[in-house]
């Protein structure tokens, strides 16, 4: 089953599935089907034609993927622009949220550690 050109994982749950969509988490996942009356345990390939079509036509309805991505990279660009203060931290690759940053902010920042190890050199295999 493709929905926007993405290719849904045919052997998971139709809830967790949806999640392979930008944009679609659990919780929506979960929304979507109930709106058009599928059970959550079904697979995608066992899905009937109108059954994909009303899903289909949920999920279109929403923002997702290319056009979420955008809006969030235009919201990013907006606050660097106005050199707003989380601006800022987008741009110093930094958590933006008031996270303390003397530890564990690896996640932001890709894993960089920046201090030394013990000092010692480990010696060469001979």
């Amino acid at each position: 089953m493709r929905i926007l050109g993405i290719t849904l994982p045919e052997n998971k749950r139709m809830e967790i599935a949806l999640t392979a969509i930008y944009g679609i988490g659990r919780p929506r996942a979960r929304h979507i089907l109930i709106k058009s009356k599928i059970d959550p345990a079904m697979k995608p390939k066992d899905l009937s034609v109108d059954q994909e079509n009303s899903v289909r036509k949920i999920v279109e309805a929403f923002k997702i993927e290319g056009d979420l991505k955008r809006e969030v990279a235009s919201n990013v660009k907006r606050l660097k622009d106005i050199k707003a203060y989380r601006g800022l931290r987008h741009s110093r690759h930094l958590p933006t949220r008031g996270q303390r940053t003397k530890t564990n902010s690896r996640t932001v920042r890709g894993n960089v550690r920046k201090t030394m190890g013990s000092g010692k050199r480990k010696e060469e295999k001979k």
